[in-house]
């Protein structure tokens, strides 16, 4: 029996939780000039893109862990940089998203201070990671006087974004501190590559959810529901409007054009994905050049690289190589799948330093 087939007998005993969708929280006019200058300006101007629980359960039947892409009968295909970038808005090209992630909370007490001049009580946290609540609280009750304030504002907006958006976990409730050490250069941060940290989050909690005994799934679910209903637009609920940047609010608000369409089960969309034949997919929606913003088309330079993705313990592979078709481009005999070893289950089970990570990242 093969691994599909394996995993289609097991998610016919019950289907993953994934039915948590969160957009960005608002944010005041004022600071939007700062926002811009971090490279979170794009991402937090998406909606609700509400989920569809029984799509995202078909697709994870037909993820590899091996290979990091999803097998259908015409081929392989999996979320690019491209996507990313397109999608969501971000950064795809810069300083690898790492370092230090000592778990005391008296380290995360001291980085708070720094960043926010006050720090959370215990019972504001959860171990290593701090409650979305308090961090609203703070953003909120900020008086934007001066640059110092604004800047503080941003950044616990953009932690907002970390623990919604981009690097939620199940609860979608709390934000592990580990980010805050990336945030200190305000003019800096938009140096880091945010969009493949995203994804190698994303790779990774797909990879976990194969597993027989994973229950939810989490990481950013706006970014895979919107990469299905672009590159495989006979999922999609509604048309999506092609002059329309952000791509993810495309489908904001779904419901309100095929409520129906939620009620789609499992069943459905094996089907639909049985069914594919060519030309029904990779079809990027024909996005006009003077739609996407000059900064966020600079980064095209590397959607096509065959590279480790990192985010701190996380390192997935970006396996371009196997989906050439997504750029437009012949697709060869794909490579060997790249095995990551030890670095593919790694957790934060105690501090992981820089160091090792980037001992790891020079092997791949």
């Amino acid at each position: 029996m093969d691994i599909y087939n394996e995993n289609v007998i097991l998610q016919d005993l019950w289907m993953l939780i994934c039915d948590h969708f969160l957009s960005s929280d608002p944010y005041n006019p004022i600071v939007e000039a700062h926002l811009r200058e971090t490279g979170f300006d794009y991402v937090s101007h998406i909606g609700v893109v509400q989920c569809q629980s029984a799509m995202i359960n078909a697709l994870i039947e037909r993820w590899w862990p091996e290979t990091h892409t999803f097998h259908f009968p015409i081929g392989e295909c999996a979320v690019s940089l491209e996507d990313v970038a397109m999608i969501l808005g971000l950064p795809t090209n810069g300083i690898p998203v790492t370092g230090p992630t000592m778990s005391s909370f008296e380290v995360l007490e001291a980085e708070c201070l720094h960043h926010f001049g006050v720090a959370p009580r215990k019972t504001d946290c959860r171990g290593s990671f701090i409650k979305l609540t308090w961090i609203r609280g703070l953003k909120d009750c900020t008086v934007l006087t001066d640059d110092i304030q604004i800047q503080r504002y941003v950044k616990c907006h953009i932690m907002l974004l970390f623990g919604t958006i981009l690097f939620g976990d199940k609860s979608g409730a709390a934000v592990h501190w580990k980010f805050l050490r990336l945030l200190r250069n305000f003019a800096g941060i938009i140096q880091f590559s945010w969009g493949s940290a995203c994804l190698a989050h994303l790779n990774r909690s797909l990879c976990k959810a194969t597993r027989v005994d994973c229950k939810e799934i989490d990481g950013s679910l706006t970014l895979l529901l919107t990469w299905a209903w672009i590159r495989l637009p006979f999922l999609a609920p509604i048309p999506g409007n092609p002059r329309l940047f952000l791509i993810a609010n495309r489908w904001c608000n779904w419901e309100r054009g095929n409520y129906a369409y939620r009620y789609h089960t499992l069943a459905h969309y094996r089907r639909l994905l049985d069914d594919m034949q060519e030309g029904h997919v990779y079809g990027i929606d024909h996005i006009e050049p003077d739609v996407i913003p000059v900064d966020i088309r600079q980064h095209s330079v590397v959607c096509g690289a065959t590279v480790p993705l990192i985010s701190f313990e996380c390192v997935e592979w970006h396996a371009s190589d196997r989906f050439r078709r997504q750029f437009g481009l012949i697709q060869g005999v794909p490579n060997q799948e790249r095995d990551l070893g030890a670095s593919h289950g790694e957790v934060l089970t105690g501090p992981k330093s820089q160091y090792a990570l980037y001992k790891t990242y020079g092997k791949l």
